[in-house]
């Protein structure tokens, strides 16, 4: 069966940048390393619980595995406190469903669920005239919210989200304003329904007025976190207008000193820039690129991840938006990270280096002339599957972009080698990935007139009986490829032209006795 129409404009689309839109090849790059922007659960946490360390807490943000040493109340008799008309009572009973709550192994959430504590502990957050139990109140909300999507719901059913956005004005006591904003969090972080209502509620703009320089470092990291939560998700992603005023707080809070701090506001910019090109230049605009750019030298992962992530979201914008990053020097940076020892992050930023090198002829001449192109390669040929798979896009978006003589480039370093060497990958997606880049090689040979060289080189490395192997694959579109490939360039039916074939030099093979590209020619 052969491939429909829409199926060879759609790859034409993908592979193929030039006389097109280099903003749209960078939006379809994005669009298929989606996978690399899902913030695992070991990055960052949707949601927290707060476990108790001392009978009578300081902070809401101490957390400890200790349980707290006197016997906890029954549920049966927590309730009984609940509606007692004693405020005392209330305390005890509030004090103690947050004990039980903050246990460290399985907490009873979904009895206390059931047993109806959940709205005494919401009106509770209404007693302004006994702010010690607005802050037990909360604290158990809190640990409720930190529950599955359903345990949430009970909270936000409640009528909780207003009142406890009620407790981050001024005037409320710091330890129970942290703990709103840590329950907030919490919800925030369920998903988009509940990130939206807590928007709708306009916490927001009390959540900003909480960062100052006088705001204690540990209340700094929750609300920064709570922040990041009501900017992420992206079915459907928040509303840019209403988080964009986080903005310029977070630029200035790149130069904050706690790195917890930082990375959830990388973690946030991250989602922010997950978009379209105007929500990226929103960003570019705060002037925050070059401290970015700067953070990746940071030896902390906790930091490196979110902010490459973002980085690399930004190259995925238009051409400025791109050289806005160039600029900044995020090349030399980007070679180091490719040598990193956290496949991870190796992988990242082969994936960032491939959406510049979707770029313009200029953009990836800078990638060439930092010395990329070797390293690239050497990821290509030796890195973890998922990277060897983002070098591959970086390569084949070279080949579709690139000048003859930057193709040339990526000959004679090697590069043909390795992406043979891909070609029985069993990631279907991969090898159509190279199956295209070494299209583009064999195509640019053919019109400078040096196929034979080119061919010869491939069925030399391997790579030509790996394509006639292909022509069996169990994917249509993959065998549809090999079928052309071997039909369009080694179908000559002449003989071998012994003249044509590579010279062996120390070890490696060449076409050429000298190094350099002739201008305009694509000869190896």
């Amino acid at each position: 069966m052969m491939p429909s129409q829409s199926e060879n404009e759609n790859r034409l689309r993908r592979f193929k940048n030039k006389g097109k839109d280099c903003d749209e090849m960078r939006r379809r790059r994005n669009e298929v390393s989606v996978e690399l922007r899902k913030a695992r659960k070991d990055e960052q946490l949707q949601k927290r619980r707060n476990l108790a360390l001392d009978e009578e807490p300081t902070s809401p943000l101490q957390e400890s595995n200790v349980q707290a040493k006197s016997p906890l109340m029954s549920i049966a008799d927590i309730l009984i406190g609940l509606q007692s008309p004693d405020e005392n009572q209330q305390l005890i009973a509030v004090q103690a469903a947050r004990k039980t709550l903050s246990r460290e192994q399985n907490p009873p959430i979904d009895d206390m669920i059931r047993a109806g504590v959940v709205p005494y502990c919401v009106r509770a957050l209404e007693n302004f005239n006994n702010p010690g139990l607005q802050f037990e109140a909360a604290w158990a909300l809190t640990n409720v919210a930190s529950g599955t999507s359903e345990q949430t719901a009970t909270v936000v059913k409640a009528g909780a989200v207003p009142r406890l956005v009620r407790l981050l004005g001024p005037g409320n006591p710091p330890n129970v304003v942290e703990q709103a904003v840590w329950a907030l969090g919490n919800i925030a972080g369920d998903g988009p329904t509940n990130r939206d209502l807590v928007l709708s509620s306009n916490a927001l703009p009390s959540l900003l007025e909480l960062v100052t320089p006088e705001t204690p470092v540990a209340c700094l990291r929750n609300i920064v976190w709570t922040l990041s939560n009501l900017c992420r998700n992206k079915n459907p992603p928040p509303s840019f207008e209403m988080v964009k005023p986080c903005l310029p707080v977070f630029s200035k809070l790149l130069h904050y000193s706690d790195n917890d701090v930082i990375s959830d506001v990388c973690w946030a910019l991250s989602y922010l820039t997950d978009g379209t090109n105007d929500k990226i230049q929103a960003v570019v605009n705060t002037g925050l690129v070059p401290r970015l750019v700067q953070l990746l030298d940071s030896r902390e992962v906790l930091v490196i991840t979110p902010v490459l992530r973002t980085v690399g979201n930004i190259v995925t914008g238009n051409d400025v938006q791109t050289d806005a990053v160039l600029q900044a020097q995020v090349l030399p940076r980007l070679g180091k990270l490719l040598c990193h020892s956290r496949p991870n992050l190796v992988k990242e930023a082969a994936w960032t280096l491939s959406n510049i090198t979707a770029g313009n002829v200029e953009q990836i001449q800078q990638v060439i002339n930092c010395g990329l192109i070797q390293p690239l390669i050497a990821v290509l040929r030796q890195g973890d599957f998922k990277s060897q798979k983002e070098a591959a896009w970086a390569v084949t978006n070279i080949t579709s972009g690139g000048s003859i003589g930057q193709l040339s480039i990526l000959v004679q370093e090697g590069a043909l080698h390795c992406m043979c060497m891909l070609l029985d990958s069993k990631d279907y997606k991969c090898v159509k990935v190279v199956m295209d880049g070494i299209v583009n090689i064999l195509a640019t040979a053919e019109k400078t007139g040096d196929l034979d060289k080119v061919a010869m080189l491939v069925e030399e490395c391997g790579g030509l009986d790996k394509i006639e192997a292909l022509q069996n694959h169990e994917n249509e579109e993959i065998y549809q490829k090999a079928l052309n490939i071997i039909d369009t360039y080694f179908s000559s039916g002449e003989p071998d032209d012994p003249n044509l074939a590579p010279q062996q030099v120390n070890g490696q093979l060449a076409f050429n006795s000298g190094s350099a590209v002739p201008e305009g020619g694509f000869s190896f």
